[in-house]
């Protein structure tokens, strides 16, 4: 039987836990579909460039339209995306798998896959569900970062630009964030030698405002994704300390580590006032958990003082790795 922090924390259930592998995939699965709809629905009808992988499989997406039309006649003669998404992750994950180990690949495979699956069903619309192109870049990139994030959370990640991160660090001291955002700045800087899509072309005629007016909207779109995601990272990362002052300690302290499953330390402490020696609870939990730990201080001892403050992080056992960079 899985505990409660095994489903509001993952993170702190037993690795063997099969029930949690299980939920975490689905939340990769389901998590990646909006990100599609993003693509297929915003990014591609507006013919913007983001960045990433998925900013390269549209760039080609573009540049090859009307190339191919006796074998891709539904995308226009265009390579589609699912396509290229597909061929460069195989390619990515093979390397990945060679030179860090098969064991990161596992849950990107899924990712993957999943992504790959969203982009061929998913229809990429003639026209964007939202006609002005700033606010489509700011919605569609907070979107895509939204789900992003879910997948994140769930240990999942799509591909692309996270394996090159990967395989680069493994050889050099760089930071995975370093890469991944030199990647974004060139992929997005691309746009520039596009061909213009014929809805920007109405604009007027000088050809290098609106391409510097492309590159924009890649930007805004990426800078929204970036806000998004490390919204969503911060919302499910966030911890609480508590310090609990209470006669009834080792009733509090037990409840704590068994049905909240989190590690508990009774601290030496004296009243000033009466001179007594008194226990002291201190304990670290995420956010979520912290209505659980609440209600079983009320059910135990509702005269017990509390003081609970908000932890910007937390590493170790149970919570986020400790990482050298």
């Amino acid at each position: 039987m899985l505990r409660y922090s095994q489903f509001v924390n993952p993170h702190n259930a037993p690795h063997t836990s099969r029930a949690r592998t299980f939920f975490e995939y689905i939340i990769i699965v389901i998590g990646i579909a909006p990100m599609a709809l993003m693509v297929n629905w915003v990014l591609l009808p507006h013919a913007f460039v983001g960045g990433g992988l998925t900013g390269i499989c549209s760039a080609i997406y573009y540049l090859t339209g009307g190339l191919l039309p006796s074998v891709f006649p539904e995308y226009g003669g265009a390579i589609p995306v699912w396509l290229t998404t597909f061929v460069f992750n195989a390619i990515l994950l093979l390397i990945a798998g060679l030179t860090v180990g098969w064991r990161f690949c596992i849950r990107t495979m899924v990712g993957v896959a999943a992504i790959t699956f969203w982009y061929r069903v998913i229809p990429i619309l003639p026209e964007p569900i939202i006609s002005d192109p700033w606010v489509g870049a700011i919605i569609g990139g907070f979107v895509f970062g939204l789900s992003l994030g879910c997948v994140l959370a769930a240990n999942g990640s799509s591909g692309g630009t996270d394996i090159v991160a990967m395989i680069v660090n493994h050889y050099r001291n760089i930071s995975l964030g370093n890469i991944m955002l030199l990647c974004d700045i060139l992929i997005i800087a691309s746009a520039f030698f596009l061909p213009l899509p014929a809805s920007m072309q109405q604009e007027g005629t000088n050809h290098t405002y609106l391409q510097i007016k492309r590159v924009l909207y890649g930007v805004t779109m990426t800078f929204a994704y970036t806000i998004a995601v490390d919204w969503i990272m911060s919302r499910l990362h966030r911890s609480v300390h508590f310090l609990i002052y209470s006669a009834k300690y080792a009733e509090i302290a037990t409840a704590i580590n068994t049905t909240v499953n989190r590690g508990v330390t009774v601290l030496d402490g004296t009243g000033w006032y009466s001179q007594k020696p008194m226990k002291v609870i201190s304990v670290l939990v995420r956010k979520p958990e912290s209505s659980l730990v609440f209600k079983l201080i009320h059910d135990i001892d509702p005269d017990a003082l509390v003081s609970i403050a908000d932890v910007r992080g937390v590493f170790g056992s149970g919570f986020d790795k400790i990482k050298a960079k």
